[in-house]
C-alpha cells in the first residue's frame, strides 16, 4: 500500500520522476527520468526510508543510478525522483572543527551549524590564464620539505608511498604545523577503525580546530567515496575564494581512482590500463586541477598516492605524477631504519623549488643532494667494509657528516621547526661540508 506522500504524488505529480526497470549489481536502470550526469535522486522503497543515489551514465533511453547505500527493499517499479540536477553543498566558517561524511552529514554528534552559503559540488578547474605565479613559500614545519623540497602557496604535491610507511602521520603533522589559515582534510576509503585514531592522534585538537574533515570509509558506496573528494575540494574552494590560504590534504587519490573504477565497470565501461577504465584517467585532472592559486587566495594541496607493491610506475602513480607540481616519495627502507619522516630526498622533487628558494638555499641543497647521492652509490661497499677512505672525497665527507645530515632530515612527529631555523641549519651543515671539500 502506498504511503500518504506517494498517494499525493500519484495524484499531483511533483518534479521529474521515473521508475526502476532492473537492477544489475550495484546499478539500477531507470526509465522516464531525464536526469543529467551526477544528478542526485531519491529512490522510494516500499518500507523504510528512501534511498539516495547518483546518476552515473545512460543505457539507451534508461538512466543508470548508483545508490549511496544498499539496494535492500527496492523492487522493480519503485519510483525515482530527481532532487538536484546540479548538486550543491552548504559551506561557511562554521564548518571549522567539524567532521562530516560524503553527503555532508555531520558525524561528530554536535548540532548542524548554520552554513549560509551554497556552492557547486562540481566546478570547472581554474582557467590557466587566471592562475597567478606561485611566489610565496608555505612553511610546513618539516625540515626535509622546507629545506630541500620547498613548496609554495598554491602548489600541488603528491606523497607517494606503499602501505604502512607513514603517509597518514605526515598528513597529520602538516595539518598541525603548516602556516595555512585553514585545513581541509579528506579521508577517502579509509579504514573505519583509523578515522578516530587519525583525528585524535595525528590531527589532534590543535589541528582539528582550524580544519574541516570529510570522511568516506572503505565500507561506504563507491559513489560516496568519490563524492567525499569533490566535497572536500568544494569546501577548500569556498575558503580560498574568501581570501584565505587553504591547505588541502587528501588520503588517498588511489582509493578515489579505485572508486571510479568500480563505478565505471558497473556502468558498462571496459577496462583499459591494468583494470582501470578510461573514465578514471579523465576524472583525475578534473579533481586535481581545481586546486591552486587564484587572485583571491590559494589552495596548497597534498595528495597521497598508495604505490601498489612499491611499484613507482603503476598507472595511477604515473598519471598523478604527471599532473601535479612535485612529488614526495616515502621510502620503506628509511622507515624500517626508524628514519622519520621517511622522505627519500633523492627521489623527491618540488618543481617550484628553483623559483621559491634563494641562491644560498639552492647551493646548500644541491651540495647535500650530491653528498647523499655519493653515499647511496657507495652504500654496498660501505656496508661490506670494502670502502677505503680516500677513494672518493665526496663519500668521505658523507661518512664524516652523515650524522649531521640525518639530524637535519629527521624529526619527531610532534616536532615543528620554523622555516628560518630550517634554513640556518641547512646552511650550517652545507658550510661544514664545503669546508671539508675545500669548495
Amino acid at each position: 500500500m502506498l504511503n500518504l506522500e506517494d498517494q499525493v504524488r500519484t495524484l499531483v505529480p511533483l518534479g521529474i520522476t521515473g521508475r526502476i526497470n532492473r537492477l544489475v549489481g550495484t546499478t539500477a536502470s531507470v526509465s522516464g527520468l531525464p536526469a543529467p550526469m551526477s544528478a542526485v535522486c531519491r529512490i522510494h522503497r516500499e518500507q523504510g526510508l528512501a534511498l539516495m543515489g547518483e546518476v552515473v551514465g545512460f543505457d539507451g533511453p534508461e538512466t543508470l543510478i548508483v545508490p549511496y547505500g544498499d539496494w535492500s527493499g527496492v523492487r522493480r517499479g519503485n519510483r525515482v525522483e530527481l532532487l538536484e540536477s546540479m548538486p550543491r553543498v552548504r559551506v561557511g566558517d562554521s564548518l571549522l572543527g567539524r567532521v562530516m561524511d560524503g553527503q555532508g552529514r555531520f558525524l561528530d554528534d554536535r548540532p548542524a551549524p548554520l552554513s549560509p552559503h551554497r556552492v557547486l559540488l562540481h566546478r570547472e578547474p581554474i582557467s590557466p590564464l587566471k592562475r597567478p605565479p606561485i611566489d610565496t613559500p608555505l612553511g610546513t614545519g618539516i625540515r626535509a620539505i622546507d629545506g630541500l623540497l620547498t613548496c609554495g602557496q598554491g602548489q600541488r604535491i603528491g606523497i607517494f608511498a606503499g602501505s604502512g610507511v607513514g603517509k597518514s602521520h605526515l598528513l597529520g603533522q602538516l595539518a598541525r604545523s603548516s602556516t595555512a589559515d585553514v585545513n581541509v582534510v579528506v579521508l577517502v576509503g579509509e579504514r573505519g577503525r583509523e578515522v578516530r585514531e587519525f583525528l585524535e592522534k595525528n590531527l589532534g585538537p590543535e589541528g582539528l580546530a582550524k580544519s574541516v574533515v570529510v570522511v568516506a570509509t572503505s565500507d561506504e558506496a563507491a559513489v560516496l567515496r568519490l563524492r567525499a573528494a569533490f566535497l572536500g575540494t568544494a569546501i577548500a574552494e569556498y575558503f580560498r575564494d574568501t581570501g584565505k590560504n587553504v591547505l588541502l590534504l587528501m588520503d588517498s587519490v588511489t582509493r578515489f581512482a579505485a572508486a571510479q573504477r568500480e563505478i565505471g565497470v558497473a556502468a558498462g565501461e571496459s577496462s583499459a590500463t591494468r583494470g582501470f577504465p578510461p573514465s578514471v584517467f579523465a576524472m583525475l585532472p578534473k579533481l586535481l586541477e581545481r586546486t591552486g592559486r587564484t587572485e583571491a587566495g590559494t589552495i596548497t594541496a597534498f595528495y597521497t598516492v598508495l604505490v601498489e607493491g612499491d611499484d613507482p610506475h603503476e598507472p595511477i602513480t604515473d598519471a598523478v605524477r604527471g599532473i601535479l607540481d612535485g612529488h614526495i616519495v616515502l621510502s620503506r627502507k628509511l622507515a624500517q631504519r626508524g628514519h622519520w619522516p621517511a622522505i627519500d630526498v633523492l627521489a623527491s622533487l618540488s618543481r617550484l623549488f628553483p623559483d621559491l628558494s634563494t641562491p644560498g638555499q639552492r647551493a646548500a641543497a644541491q651540495l647535500l643532494r650530491k653528498v647523499l647521492a655519493a653515499h647511496a652509490a657507495a652504500e654496498d661497499l660501505i656496508n661490506l667494509g670494502a670502502y677505503q677512505k680516500g677513494g672518493d672525497p665526496v663519500v668521505d665527507v658523507a661518512l664524516e657528516f652523515m650524522s649531521e645530515i640525518q639530524a637535519l632530515l629527521q624529526q619527531s612527529n610532534a616536532e615543528q621547526t620554523a622555516p628560518d631555523a630550517t634554513m640556518n641549519r641547512l646552511r650550517q651543515v652545507a658550510d661544514q661540508m664545503s669546508a671539508a671539500l675545500r669548495i
